[in-house]
């Protein structure tokens, strides 16, 4: 089995994110995310969301975050649902945050159930519905 160039560099830049070398991950996984790479377009997203190796951009979080999202990217999905829940880099928008959160706990991200399940007991962004919530809580701690 052999690596080819384009696999170590993707793992180069995973391994400067995880090691918090955040310039270093971004050089490294700028490329990839043009190219479509959800992963990369998250941790991308990330780092722009919260000026990590490079300025802050609000902007750029969000364009990022929503390109892997759109591509199913589950953990990508739960940050836009997040950013549109607190209004951070997205107008706030709590039934645009629901939308987001069903699809990543749709895909068993427990984060996602637990903040969607929230929504439906207070009814925010959704119509209020402690059955749907307490679904969710139960699904979330089967987990």
């Amino acid at each position: 089995m052999s690596i080819d160039n384009e696999d170590m560099q993707f793992a180069t830049g995973l391994a400067a994110f995880e090691a918090k070398h955040f310039s270093r991950a971004m050089q490294a996984l700028y490329p990839f995310a043009e190219q479509g790479n959800a992963k990369a377009q998250h941790l991308i997203a990330i780092m722009y969301q919260n000026g990590l190796g490079v300025v802050q951009s609000d902007l750029a979080a969000y364009k990022w975050m929503k390109a892997s999202a759109e591509q199913g990217y589950g953990l990508a999905q739960h940050g836009l649902g997040f950013m549109y829940l607190m209004g951070e880099c997205a107008g706030k928008n709590p039934s645009k945050a629901a939308e987001w959160f069903q699809k990543a706990a749709d895909q068993g991200l427990t984060g996602s159930m637990l903040a969607l399940a929230s929504m439906y007991e207070e009814g925010n962004g959704v119509a209020q519905n402690p059955t749907e919530a307490q679904r969710l809580y139960s699904l979330a701690s089967a987990n």
